[in-house]
Order: C-alpha cells, then structure tokens, then sequence
C-alpha cells in the first residue's frame, strides 16, 4: 500500500447510507464525487467504469443508487485500489477494481478486461489543478491525484472515447475556469454534450462543471440552471443536500424524453 494510506478515517457519505475509509491525508473524497455520482446517467444492465476511483466514493455511490449495474473502479495508486476494493465489500457492494494507470496503452486496459468498445458508461473526476497555480506535494502519489499536466485531459477523454461503446456516455467534473479546455478535448469523438455549472453560492463565479457526452453524439450542447451549493444566508441549499445524501439526482443524470 501508499504509505499515504498508514492512517484512514471513516466517513459518512449519502446520509450514512455509505461508509467509506479513505486516507487521512491525500486524496479524499467529498462533495466533488457525490456530485459526480448524482450527475451520471445509468440504466439497469450498464457496464459502468469510473476512472481515478481513489477510495470508491462516486463509483460505489452511484451503485448504492442503481444496483443493477456493473460496476468497474480504476485507480492508479495499488493501495487506494486495495481500499476501495475493501470499501466495496463492508458496503455489500458488488465492484471490480482494477489498479491501472487511466493514460496506460489500449493493451493495458484490454488485459484488465477493459477493451475498446466495450463500456456503456464512463464518470471521472481527474486531477484538475492547474500546475502553474497550485503548489505540488512533494508526495508523487499525492500530487498524481490533484495536479494536471497539459496531456491529462486529453489523455483521460481519450481512454473514455476508446472504451465506450458508441452512444455511451461520459460523465466529468472540472474546475470551471477550465471549460474550455474541456470543450477544446471533448471535439474528439463527443457531442451532444449537457454543462451544469456548479457555484459554491449565487454571488460568485461557478467553481465546478459537470458535463456529460456522448460518443458520437450529434445533438447541440446545452447548458443547464446551474447548481447553487450554499443559499443567501450561506447556509446548505436544501435541494441539494437532499441529492448530495442521495434522495434524488442532478439533471444531467434524468434521461431525455
């Protein structure tokens, strides 16, 4: 294992209804993955994957939602994937996880039972800070988790467009000033995308994106109401702590009519 993961809390997700261990320090999950969680679309049968799973907060919280799927985790770090595999089971939660490398080669994934084609849903947080403004651990494992490069964006979609099926559906968080690059990386074999901006409260910029393709989509991009996390009082918009502790979801995971 990491030595990152010596010392693990337990936390509370969905209300309770989810306890995970995750690492004291390093990557922790929080609301970022349970947004992503209530944001993806599924359907009874889907081979989901999550890519960058760390502890397995999103992915096992999307199957506390909709069992009947097949749930695959991928994480780098072989000591998180041990925990999310843990994780898995203290939640009676059926998952594979898989200790891969996101940017690995299409052989890589395909001897991990992940070839091309083959997935129906992809959801993924990946590292998004901007190396030019966020200071790096010196923890390499650590800084994987947190700090893009210039290739991680585009490196990540790439192993999302190769490993879906075509019309299958990619789901992603981001930091908001980074949309752009998002749409610039999402020109690659995406369309039909749907954006929900994210704000901490309704006074100021949004700080997170959700957006969801699909692979050879063809529809226009819409942008939907965005998601105000605090009220004027700063204090927990209602609606979404409800999803947040798992009594509904996030428009982009309603299926069109």
């Amino acid at each position: 294992m990491s030595d990152l993961l010596g010392e693990t809390t337990e936390d509370a997700f969905l209300g309770g209804a989810l306890r995970l261990r995750q690492p004291k320090l390093g990557h922790r999950a929080g609301h970022d993955a349970m947004l992503l969680a209530a944001a993806t679309l599924v359907r009874p049968g889907d081979r989901v994957v999550e890519f960058g799973a760390g502890a397995g907060a999103a992915g096992l919280a999307l199957k506390k939602r909709m069992s009947a799927i097949d749930l695959v985790l991928v994480e780098i770090d072989p000591g998180l994937a041990a925990l999310a595999r843990d994780n898995a089971a203290a939640n009676n939660i059926a998952a594979d996880v898989v200790a891969l490398d996101v940017t690995a080669p299409a052989e890589a994934f395909s001897s991990a039972g992940l070839p091309p084609d083959s997935v129906d849903v992809v959801l993924m947080n990946p590292p998004f800070n901007d190396a030019a403004r966020h200071r790096a651990s010196p923890d390499r494992v650590r800084a994987t988790a947190h700090v893009a490069t210039e290739a991680t964006l585009e490196s990540w979609l790439h192993a999302g467009r190769r490993t879906l099926k075509s019309s299958g559906v990619l789901t992603l968080i981001w930091r908001a000033d980074g949309l752009a690059d998002v749409l610039a990386a999402l020109q690659h074999g995406f369309g039909s995308l749907k954006i929900l901006p994210v704000h901490a409260d309704a006074a100021r910029p949004a700080i997170r994106v959700l957006v969801r393709a699909v692979k050879g989509g063809k529809a226009p991009t819409d942008i939907l109401s965005a998601v105000v996390l605090n009220d004027e009082q700063a204090a927990p918009n209602k609606k979404v702590a409800g999803i947040l502790e798992g009594r509904g979801v996030l428009p982009l995971a309603i299926p069109q009519t």
